[in-house]
């Protein structure tokens, strides 16, 4: 594998991997005990009379975060994922069939862990 395509494809992750956490903290706190897992906060319009409406309002907003959150949090896994094997040197190796991943499919999608091969495979199981 191409040392510039790693090293321009760390960098690439690393600020997605920042931009992740950074998105995250916004609508979550990080769960120290598991790792890569966030639990959505619960946004109190603290409204001291009980309104139906503001209630109604922090449910939506509660149930969103928690959506958008369970997506961020798949995408850290993988950004960091694929972090950890270019620090282990398995970057660009399909972690199913252990065969090198295209150079244009690692540019298109830098936290790629298997080879195309392998996805087909995977998505008719």
């Amino acid at each position: 594998m191409q040392r510039d395509l790693i090293q321009k494809n760390k960098e690439k992750l690393e600020k997605e991997q920042e931009r992740l956490k950074k998105t995250l903290s916004g609508i979550a706190t990080k769960d120290p005990n598991v790792k890569y897992d966030y639990n959505a906060k619960y946004k109190d319009f603290g409204d001291p009379i009980f309104d139906d409406s503001a209630e109604a309002a922090e449910e939506a907003l509660y149930d969103s975060n928690i959506s958008v959150e369970g997506n961020l949090e798949l995408q850290l896994r993988d950004v960091s994922q694929a972090l950890d094997r270019i620090k282990d040197d398995n970057y660009g190796k399909c972690v199913e069939c252990r065969t090198e991943i295209s150079g244009k499919r690692l540019e298109a999608r830098p936290a790629a862990k298997y080879c195309l091969k392998c996805v087909k495979k995977i998505k008719h199981k």
